[in-house]
Parts: structure tokens; sequence; C-alpha cells
């Protein structure tokens, strides 16, 4: 089986930080994701019977919906879910050839392909669904935190993040170096109290979610009911908290 990299202090631990508050499940991160590793360091992703009944394909990035609340307080929940990079990932040490490893210069979990036999032990042994199996190449896929674009110094700096990041239109996505606590990164999550998935089964997450805000769940009283006067806000402004409350819900 796959040993882990030997923890050392000050240890890079790059992930994501996702902002479960302000995600509107618009899919442009799962897209922009497929888009590039596509032809990328983990290409071809691909995809079967595409534009009929049962369409499935290889999506390194998924968002799933819940919904959350009753009444007038409830909302939809977005979730974006890949690969989670976790401190102690149980799909490396099942893996029986090394094809699964964890990097000690990042933390970037990543799969060997030329030695990756395709058994689907790190899948069955990975509880939050981040493998992929590639049927076409007989090999498991996975979220490389676009290892191919955060080192490539061919692109501008602005441009080395992950393609999930570049392509988040409400920026509810983060990356960053999440080892190091005075990171922007670092710092969002002990503001917002940031969490792991799932934190009992042990595995530590490096990726992080930031959860709802409860008070945006809640509902808002009448200006009657608050003995308030009208409203005199600009209808402009008016508009957009509208839209804020309906994207929140």
């Amino acid at each position: 089986m796959t040993s882990l990299p030997e923890p050392r202090p000050g240890q890079k631990k790059l992930g994501l930080v996702i902002d479960l508050d302000i995600c509107v499940g618009c899919q442009a991160c799962a897209t922009a994701c497929k888009e590039w590793n596509t032809s990328g360091y983990v290409g071809p992703l691909p995809d079967f019977n595409p534009y009929g009944a049962g369409a499935w394909g290889v999506w390194l990035n998924r968002v799933h919906a819940f919904e959350e609340g009753d009444g007038e307080g409830a909302r939809t929940v977005y979730f974006p879910k890949s690969c989670l990079h976790c401190e102690e990932p149980a799909c490396v040490t099942v893996c029986p050839t090394g094809a699964s490893y964890k990097r000690a210069e990042d933390g970037i979990v990543l799969v060997n392909e030329a030695i990756c036999i395709g058994c689907k032990l790190c899948s069955w042994a990975c509880p939050y669904g981040a493998r992929e199996f590639d049927p076409d190449a007989g090999v498991m896929k996975k979220c490389t935190l676009c290892i191919d674009r955060i080192y490539n110094e061919n692109l501008a700096e602005e441009d080395q993040l992950p393609a999930c990041v570049m392509a988040c239109p409400v920026n509810a996505r983060h990356f960053g170096d999440l080892g190091d606590p005075d990171s922007e990164v670092s710092q969002m999550v002990a503001q917002r109290r940031g969490g792991d998935l799932m934190p009992e089964l042990g595995y530590r997450p490096v990726n992080k979610y930031l959860p709802p805000r409860a008070g945006r769940m809640a509902p808002r009283p009448s200006v009657h009911d608050r003995g308030e006067p009208p409203d005199d806000t600009p209808p402009g402004e008016r508009l957009l908290r509208w839209v804020d409350r309906l994207l929140s819900r």
C-alpha cells in the first residue's frame, strides 16, 4: 500500500475555500474544470451518450443542490464538490500500486495514470465520492487543483489559479495555502468559522467550506410589522436587494 509523506512544520497545504453562502449553483466551476482538464493534465475527460437519455461522463467537479429550512426561511444551498486533498487520504493508503499519491511539497493528491490499474479501490475508500473512473483509459481520475495552471510560468501571475476559481462569477471559490495561518484563505476560514466536510471521519480535508449565514435564512418582517416608515431606498437598490433575497432562498 502507498505511504503518505512525513508531515513537517510549516508544510504548504494548497487547497480551496468554498463559500456556501454565496454559491449560486451556476455550474461555471464545473464547466471550466471540464473544459480545462479535457485537454490538460488528466485529459481527456470523456462523455458518454451526451445527447441521449442516461447521459454521463467524467467530471472532476460537481455541484449538488440541497433545500434547507422550512417556509419563508427556506433556501437552496448549492454544494460544489471535488477532491478535498485530505491530509490523511484513504484513497492513497489503499492504492496497491502507488498510483495514488500525496505530494510532500504542497499536499496535492494526484494519480499517476501510468501505473494505475483501474482497480477502483481508491474510489471505494474515498467517503466524499471524489474519484472518477475513466472507462476509455481504464484509470482513475480526480481534481488536481489544476497543477498545470498554478505552476505554469507561461501564464500571467493572475491566471495561475485553478480553472474553477478563475471562472466563479460570484467569487465563492478561493485558492491558497491553508498550511499558512496568515494566508488570506486561512484568515477567511478563521473569521467565518469554516470547517471540514465530515470531520468525524478523521481524514482532515485541506479544502474548507464556509457555512451559509443563518441570518440570511430568516424571514424578513414587513415594514408595517416593524412599525417603520415606507422604504425610500432608490428603486435600483431595492431591485438589487430583491435579487439578493431571491438568490439566497
